[in-house]
């Protein structure tokens, strides 16, 4: 009977790579599930009826849920939100403080995506001075925002920025604020507000072509690493007939 010889090295390398590549199939299949059941929540609250700012801050869990505001913007205190791409253009998203006439609450209100052509000049925009209705939903980011460094504190306004961090900012305002970023509906105040839940591409599809990928890369180092083992003891009992012939 022939026996398996794949080699010491072989051995190490696979035992090495075909763990990590089954864990990262894995561990695609698991955020494209989470991405699922992300876009079946939103879906879901997006169809119920709005409700106020004082029911809101009721919940325990606010994400994606529908909200009608009455209050007024503070046009002091703006963030633009860089590296926002819609259509291939460079852009920055509004955010501004919100606060809801009723409850006396301050949310920070994303106005929808602006463009911003020539880093040379700043973004222009405005703010309405007058009470508006307008309504506005909860955002909840399916992963902590990646940031090389993270945004100073106290930079002049409007500020740019990377990442919107709200408790740091409303503790930097000294007011009690909304924990989660609002984004708003189309309609009064609101810029280009189209908004994608996930990023362009990166659906929960796309999660299960590249676990695929992975899962497949394992399978063909597994069959090179068993061929390399029968075909290397073939040689081997060749070669000690030869030689004992």
């Amino acid at each position: 009977m022939t026996r398996f010889r794949p080699g010491f090295a072989p051995t190490l390398v696979v035992l090495a790579v075909l763990p990590l590549l089954v864990f990262l199939g894995f561990w695609q299949l698991d955020r494209g599930e989470q991405k699922r059941e992300l876009l079946n929540h939103y879906a879901e609250r997006q169809v119920a009826a709005p409700v106020t700012v004082g029911q809101l801050l009721t919940f325990d869990d606010p994400a994606f849920r529908r909200v009608q505001l009455r209050g007024h913007f503070d046009g002091q205190h703006s963030l633009l939100l860089d590296n926002r791409m819609r259509d291939g253009k460079v852009g920055v998203e509004l955010l501004q403080p919100f606060q809801d006439q009723a409850s006396g609450q301050w949310l920070w209100l994303n106005r929808g995506w602006l463009p911003w052509p020539s880093r040379l000049k700043p973004p222009e925009f405005s703010t309405p001075e007058q009470i508006l209705d307008i309504q506005a939903w909860v955002y909840e980011s399916p992963g902590a925002p990646f940031q090389l460094h993270p945004d100073p504190l106290g930079a002049p306004w409007p500020r740019l920025v990377t990442a919107v961090m709200p408790a740091k900012l409303w503790a930097e305002l000294g007011r009690e604020g909304f924990a989660d970023e609002l984004r708003i509906a189309p309609g009064p105040a609101a810029y280009l507000a189209d908004w994608p839940l996930i990023s362009t591409g990166m659906g929960p599809e796309k999660h299960t072509a590249y676990a695929v990928q992975w899962f497949a890369m394992a399978l063909a180092l597994l069959g090179l690493y068993l061929y390399l083992g029968w075909h290397t003891a073939q040689e081997k009992r060749h070669g000690n007939g030869h030689q004992s012939a």
